[in-house]
């Protein structure tokens, strides 16, 4: 481990990605670690999207706002490159940019993000370029009698099924507003609603599919063929129309450790990359099953203390104790989903769909209809404690070709 770095000779500290766990190392980073480092963000896009809100933009109950990247690391004392990452020369310490440029770094956290492909053809791929405007078509063709079943797939338990859950239920309440009949499925390895947030969450969940009329079919692997949705066991469900989550596969730089089938980075629980001296990776680009923006920022949360520490600040490294956390759209309601435990409300704070100790309160009072201040008399935090198998441990059922 390098000698502590002094205020006069910061460390400098890279982060490749502009995503959830790259903000929140970043913020999480000038909280514990202050003039000790001096940060820089790597990344491509010029914003950074919301991503967990792009499931209302069909429905017209919200939209994925875009921050620019640049005011929200000059908030936090960090510079931005607007570039790509394509390798990792450890021993130079250095990243090497798409362009042949490359950035030094005394520390570097990978948060790249992870890779979306279409599981299926002829399928809307929810959480690829394009897909809301697709779901828009799909509910003027539900309205108009054009389409009347839809199957909502997921095709590996690798990644997030909630939006899976959230799309169906809104189909489903946009197609009793409109008066017309839908019959809509849910296809999912999962052998319960939403089985990682418990039972009692998994059961409030099917009990919404229920009352909306959407059917469940849980513990399959998925084919498409000309329309017709085949489940291992054996079953048939023939749709006019398929909606589907994406794939999820690591981003495979050169330099980095991947896993042979997937590509996504081994880590241990403070997020160090095996054989990589003052490499950490965090969020969606590591081996955890569950790609969630929570998990993400709690992931990124234990990066940073690990970080701070390796650079001379009074922190006590935490390691990565996943607990989650999530924010359901159902309809007339938001649903807030965590293993209840008692008769309090089921809520945290701020009420945001990424629930990260810096980055969510930070959105939140950006947010001009937000009313930023304390959690409210009464609230009581309730987490449902996850134990993260990797992705090669997982049941991750592949679509056939």
């Amino acid at each position: 481990m390098p000698e502590p770095s002094s205020t006069d000779h910061p460390a400098d500290v890279v982060i490749a990605g502009g995503g959830v766990a790259a903000l929140e190392a970043m913020m999480a980073l000038a909280d514990l670690a202050r003039d000790r480092v001096r940060v820089a963000l790597v990344a491509p896009e010029a914003d950074f999207v919301n991503r967990p809100m792009s499931v209302a933009e069909p429905f017209g109950l919200g939209e994925a706002q875009h921050y620019p990247l640049d005011p929200i690391a000059a908030d936090f004392g960090a510079s931005v490159v607007h570039a790509t990452v394509q390798a990792v020369d450890a021993p130079g310490r250095r990243v090497v940019l798409r362009s042949g440029d490359t950035v030094a770094y005394d520390t570097l956290i990978l948060a790249p993000g992870a890779r979306a492909l279409p599981a299926f053809d002829d399928a809307i791929t929810f959480g690829v370029p394009g897909a809301a405007a697709e779901m828009r078509d799909l509910l003027a063709q539900l309205e108009h009698g054009e389409v009347s079943r839809v199957a909502f797939v997921s095709p590996t338990l690798a990644g997030w099924t909630l939006p899976l859950y959230e799309l169906a239920l809104l189909t489903a309440r946009h197609a009793a507003a409109a008066g017309v009949e839908a019959g809509l499925t849910v296809v999912t390895p999962e052998a319960r609603p939403l089985e990682a947030f418990g039972e009692t969450v998994s059961e409030t969940v099917g009990g919404l599919l229920a009352a909306a009329g959407v059917e469940f079919a849980g513990s399959t692997s998925t084919d498409i063929v000309d329309g017709v949705v085949r489940l291992q066991p054996s079953r048939r469900v023939r749709e006019t129309r398929v909606v589907a989550l994406p794939l999820i596969r690591g981003p495979r730089l050169e330099g980095v450790p991947a896993e042979p089938r997937f590509g996504f980075i081994p880590v241990d629980d403070h997020g160090r990359v095996d054989g990589l001296e003052g490499v950490y990776a965090a969020g969606d680009a590591t081996h955890h099953l569950i790609k969630q923006g929570g998990l993400a920022a709690q992931q990124a949360d234990a990066v940073a203390s690990h970080v701070a520490a390796r650079h001379g600040a009074p922190v006590q490294p935490a390691p990565y104790r996943p607990v989650l956390r999530g924010m359901l759209f159902a309809g007339d309601a938001r649903h807030f989903l965590q293993e209840p435990s008692g008769s309090a409300p089921v809520l945290w704070w701020p009420p945001t769909k990424i629930a990260g100790r810096y980055l969510a309160p930070y959105l939140y009072a950006r947010d001009s209809t937000a009313a930023p201040g304390p959690e409210p008399a009464g609230f009581i935090r309730l987490d449902v404690p996850v134990e993260e198998p990797g992705i090669a441990a997982a049941r991750a059922p592949r679509p056939a070709s």
